[in-house]
C-alpha cells in the first residue's frame, strides 16, 4: 500500500468505490468517467505502479486481473457481443493513477484503431 495512492485508499476502504467485484487479490469498480456503457476498472490489491514494474512473480496476479475482467463481462452481459481490455503504462499512454489497472469497456461497438 502507498499512502498517497487513490486506488490503495480504495483497497483499504477509506474511499468507497462502486464495487462490482472483489476477491482476496482483486478489486473492480465502475469508472467515474465512463467511456462506454460498461466501464469497469480492475486493479490488484497489491500496489504496483506501472506495467514496467511487473516481474515474473506477478504472473499469477496479472492472470487473476484478466480472469476477473472476463467474469465481470459475463455478469454484465457484454461477453458475447464483445468487450475491450485496455492497460495504459505511464503518462504518454494515458495512465493517470499510478497503480496498475485494466479498463473493461463494453456495451457499444468499439472502433479500431483506438486512441
Amino acid at each position: 500500500m502507498t499512502a498517497d495512492c487513490l486506488f490503495c485508499k480504495m483497497v483499504a476502504g477509506s474511499i468507497k468505490p462502486g464495487t462490482v467485484y472483489e476477491d482476496s487479490d482483486v478489486l473492480a469498480f465502475n469508472d467515474i468517467n465512463p467511456q462506454a456503457p460498461v466501464h469497469v476498472l480492475v486493479i490488484p490489491k497489491q500496489h504496483i505502479a506501472t506495467l514496467n514494474d511487473l516481474d515474473a512473480g506477478h504472473a499469477t496476479l496479472t492472470g487473476k486481473l484478466i480472469r476477473a475482467a472476463a467474469h465481470i463481462a459475463r455478469e454484465t452481459g457484454i461477453a458475447e457481443p464483445g468487450y475491450r481490455l485496455v492497460l495504459n503504462c505511464n503518462a504518454d499512454a494515458g495512465q493517470s493513477v499510478f497503480h496498475i489497472h485494466l479498463h473493461l469497456l463494453g456495451g457499444r461497438h468499439m472502433r479500431w484503431p483506438p486512441g
